[in-house]
């Protein structure tokens, strides 16, 4: 069985020899050689070079390692591993098929762009526990996307106060509601007092309505032992949904959460943009999402259409295919979330671009809490974005016999679509 990673090199010099050298260095290559080395064992654990595709030359160097104005040869490179070599061991895997590359002379840039894992792989990690299915049946929500909301921590309120805000979204008519992924245990704002703050009127709405509106509370820490006091905290109080950021936990963080988790796992990828901004090198989404969902998260933030931040909207596109296609089966799915300056103005782009689903969580802050009629009316503005989508209605149109899409439209839209 193999392990397949494609590599996008750039180097001034053969593209071939580059490949070959990074299938020796990270795998049986030593720069002499060793007692015990023989050609079968090399046969047996050595990665080896499959495809090379090349692309369009370049004369702009990801890295400052190329001459002023020298052609930089580009290709994508299929490389395989043999799973003997690297086993089912996602930090193994990051080290010797990603880490180590980056560190190989010759080359003015390198990227991962895919990376295709073998069925071994599957029985070897727990992947999501909730995922599409379970986020539904949590929040009661089938044939639309379900609707969140945030709770932003630079208001620096304190647990009552958020508690105040909590109790007015929840009453009008939200889906889910998130700590912003700053929020965990500050001083101003305790994790345990905010769950004791919020749970009860999460309870108390559930109780009146029988909606229990999944609230995602902030338990990351370094610590995996103190992460798992939080994760207890939240599930002992009757919460369902915690926010995990990934890149500061780390693999081992989350798969020790993850095989002791009652709670839906809401994965914040902060810091990856630092993998990925430059086009060059880093890696794409796409293989970057697989080592989270085969560890087990739930929900994965991926974005969203028109973002407040740098990246494009194909991106998004790109990212919300990647977690939306199966590894193994469709129960190792997660639920995608678009997020990031999200308000009703987008949902026709995003229903048209995902391939008219409604499998997502559309989280939208402001484009909510900062409508003019209010919360209540920010969700019923963004339903009803949603409802003018999957007809296809032009926004403008549906407005005209929804008065809450219409003032959207007129404040965040400047009375466009």
């Amino acid at each position: 069985m193999l392990i397949t990673l494609t590599y996008r090199i750039e180097t001034p010099g053969s593209v071939e020899a580059m490949a070959n050298k990074i299938a020796s260095d990270q795998s049986t290559g030593t720069f002499v050689a060793v007692p015990g080395e023989t050609e079968e064992l090399k046969a047996r654990v050595a990665a080896r070079v499959l495809a090379i595709r090349p692309l369009e030359d370049t004369f702009s160097p990801t890295w400052p390692e190329a001459e002023t104005g020298q052609r930089l040869n580009r290709a994508d490179v299929d490389i395989a591993f043999p799973l003997d070599a690297i086993g089912t061991d996602l930090s193994a895997l990051m080290t010797i098929a990603i880490g180590g590359v980056f560190s190989i002379r010759g080359m003015t840039g390198i990227r991962i762009v895919d990376m295709k894992l073998p069925e071994a792989f599957k029985g070897a990690h727990p992947g999501p526990q909730f995922g599409i299915d379970g986020s539904r049946r949590l929040t009661g929500v089938e044939g639309r996307p379900i609707i969140g909301t945030i709770v932003k921590p630079a208001l620096g309120l304190r647990p009552h106060e958020t508690a105040e805000l909590v109790g007015e979204l929840i009453e009008s008519g939200v889906d889910f509601i998130k700590d912003d992924e700053k929020l965990m245990s500050p001083a101003y704002s305790p994790l345990k007092e905010r769950v004791a703050a919020i749970m009860p009127r999460i309870l108390d709405h559930e109780q009146k309505t029988g909606k229990k509106v999944m609230y995602a509370f902030g338990i990351s820490h370094a610590d995996p032992d103190e992460m798992m006091r939080n994760h207890d905290l939240v599930l002992k109080a009757g919460g369902n949904c915690a926010v995990v950021n990934i890149n500061s936990v780390g693999f081992g963080g989350m798969s020790f959460l993850r095989k002791r988790s009652g709670l839906v796992l809401h994965a914040h990828r902060n810091g990856w943009d630092v993998l990925t901004r430059d086009p060059g090198a880093g890696m794409d989404f796409k293989v970057y999402q697989q080592f989270w969902r085969l560890l087990g998260v739930d929900q994965f933030q991926i974005n969203g259409i028109r973002i407040k931040y740098w990246e494009p909207d194909e991106s998004f596109v790109q990212s919300f295919k990647a977690v939306s296609t199966p590894l193994f089966d469709p129960s190792d799915r997660p639920l995608p979330v678009a997020g990031s300056g999200q308000w009703g103005g987008q949902a026709p782009d995003t229903y048209r671009r995902t391939g008219r689903t409604t499998d997502l969580l559309y989280l939208c802050g402001g484009g909510i809490v900062s409508h003019p009629g209010g919360p209540a009316a920010g969700v019923r503005a963004v339903q009803q974005a949603w409802q003018a989508a999957v007809a296809d209605i032009p926004l403008g149109d549906y407005a005209k016999d929804h008065p809450e899409l219409a003032a959207s439209l007129a404040k965040f839209g400047d009375g466009k679509e």
